[in-house]
């Protein structure tokens, strides 16, 4: 049984914390810089160019990519040869993201009593966290702040199972269409299919990390996803919705199986700034 302090944990999420929101992984960097060019219209180009000067800026100067530095999700894969020591999982992380996000000036946007008086908490706590089981002996941790305007315009649906792979298409395209400039395209749209409603969420959630460069990775519905976004960047919203080419960078689908009366569909969109960081310890 291998040992892993807590305090460990704390300093990682703390640093992940920053770095995922001073830093653009190149990957997007590269899929700015081909949609700029691909793009007909100017103001686009433009746009794109906007991106790709202020993910320079922020990484030169460590400073956020946007002002929303999001809701902090974590997940958590805990190999089941570890053992935790010196603490709790759960305080840990959240004891990271307090450090991190106070230390870092990152902009605390967390609030208690949701419904009611709304009080901010003061450092971005607590987390959304996900955890698994894994088989080895390693923690693997994956910060992915989460920012409220792309997340407020995600959706999730209960169809027929009749409905098929035509209805998932409707459904997704409509949700992002509709969603207009809102979620400051272009956007990465992240489908969960099947589960429950609770699991179609989370698969959506966790298919914003897969790489947007899919050669030689597996996928759970190849043909659909490249349906999805041909329709979605076919509708001329583009990026910050002035007009273009390209709505959406990828769409990426996470599959499960599901009850025979149920297709639950979960859409999750993210902004153009699609910042995760991980680490193994």
């Amino acid at each position: 049984m291998r040992q892993v302090k807590v305090a460990t944990i704390t300093e990682e999420v703390a640093r992940l914390s920053q770095e995922s929101n001073y830093y653009l992984d190149q990957e997007l960097k590269d899929f700015f810089i081909q949609a700029k060019e691909e793009e007909e219209s100017p103001t686009a180009q433009a746009v794109f160019a906007q991106l790709l000067e202020n993910a320079s800026i922020a990484g030169e100067e460590e400073v956020p990519l946007c002002q929303d530095t999001g809701t902090t999700v974590v997940f958590v894969e805990l190999g089941q040869e570890v053992q935790l020591v010196g603490g709790n999982l759960e305080e840990a992380i959240n004891e990271g993201v307090s450090q991190g996000y106070t230390q870092g000036y990152l902009r605390k946007s967390m609030v208690e009593d949701p419904a009611g008086k709304r009080k901010n908490t003061g450092d971005n706590t607590p987390a959304i966290i996900h955890s698994k089981i894994v088989p080895g002996d390693k923690v693997k941790l994956t910060i992915a702040p989460k920012g409220g305007g792309s997340e407020n315009m995600s959706q999730i649906k209960m169809l027929k199972p009749a409905d098929g792979a035509a209805g998932v298409k409707d459904f997704v395209v409509k949700t992002v269409v509709e969603a207009g400039p809102n979620p400051c395209p272009p956007v990465i749209v992240g489908v969960g299919i099947g589960g429950n409603f609770e699991k179609s969420a989370l698969l959506a959630k966790e298919a914003l990390l897969l790489p947007l460069n899919k050669e030689g990775v597996e996928r759970d519905m190849p043909e659909l996803e490249d349906e999805i976004l041909k329709e979605i960047n076919n509708s001329g919203v583009g990026p910050q919705g002035f007009g273009g080419r390209t709505t959406a960078l990828a769409v990426n689908i996470k599959t499960h199986p599901c009850h025979i009366a149920s297709l639950p569909v979960a859409v999750n969109i993210n902004c153009h700034a699609a910042r995760h960081r991980s680490v193994v310890l």
